[in-house]
């Protein structure tokens, strides 16, 4: 299917081949696909690829990253290397988005965060501060991912989750629903911090925790059982194996809780 250009739109063309290396298969699409009519109409023959049409700063191959169909980048943000950025995704600030990193859908990233590795933003994400995602991270939903956060593996952050502070979360930990974790916090391995929960301080949450409800984990508690309901863990708080906290409040002089279901210290379920 061919497409009438105007003068603007051949130099722009143009100009996009140009900065592509002599010979390859990209540069070739776009010059061979420009022809002149006999009334001396330009017209492109060739399907215009998705690659941007636009250079992209980038600190590798600018060519290689895509940014197109309604995707805005505002600022000094950079789409570089493979990076791919369409729909209605907005990039803006100082926000660094390379490698074979993926921002689509509605989702935001701003400030100085950065996207890299095969990590992906969508749905209506925000990420922003100074906030890392790297590896194979979903950020989706209406999730926000703010501050110093640290997200890498093959973590997920969803729904309407906030992660922020000097939080970290990965290997294939989830944040759902409308959890937070924040402050100095760390979730990793299989752990899953769901509901209303909060996970904050300097806890941990690790291997296959499950920390739901309206639960709360603090201070330098950590856990790697379940806490479930209204449970509060904090202090020097040890939940580990297959203790199951469901309501009370643990602030680590019961000792470390190694098995069973509790109500509350001392009161088993």
């Amino acid at each position: 299917m061919s497409r009438s250009l105007t003068a603007a739109d051949r130099s722009r063309l143009i100009r996009f081949a140009s900065t592509m290396p002599v010979g390859s298969p990209e540069r070739k699409t776009i010059l061979s696909g420009l022809t002149r009519t006999a009334s001396g109409r330009m017209e492109y023959h060739a399907a215009i690829p998705k690659w941007p049409r636009w250079p992209v700063e980038s600190s590798g191959s600018p060519y290689n990253a895509q940014v197109f169909g309604k995707a805005k980048v505002y600022g000094n943000a950079k789409v570089g290397g493979h990076a791919v950025v369409y729909d209605n995704a907005t990039l803006d600030g100082e926000a660094y988005v390379f490698g074979e990193a993926q921002v689509f859908g509605d989702a935001q990233v701003s400030d100085r965060a950065q996207v890299a590795d095969n990590a992906q933003v969508f749905g209506k994400a925000k990420v922003f501060g100074g906030a890392k995602v790297y590896d194979n991270v979903q950020v989706f939903g209406d999730a926000k991912v703010y501050d110093n956060v640290l997200l890498f593996g093959y973590a997920k952050v969803s729904d309407q989750a906030q992660v922020y502070g000097r939080a970290k979360v990965s290997v294939h930990a989830k944040v759902s629903d409308r959890a937070k974790v924040y402050g100095a916090a760390q979730v990793f391995g299989q752990a899953q911090v769901s509901g209303n929960a909060k996970v904050y301080g300097n806890a941990k949450v690790f291997i296959n925790a499950q920390v739901s409800g309206n639960a709360e984990v603090s201070g330098n508690a950590e856990v790697s059982g379940n806490v479930f309901g209204d449970a509060k863990v904090s202090g020097n708080a040890k939940v580990y194996a297959t203790a199951v906290i469901l309501g009370g409040v643990w602030d680590g002089s019961e000792g470390e809780i190694l098995s069973g279901r509790w109500l509350a210290p001392g009161v088993p379920a």
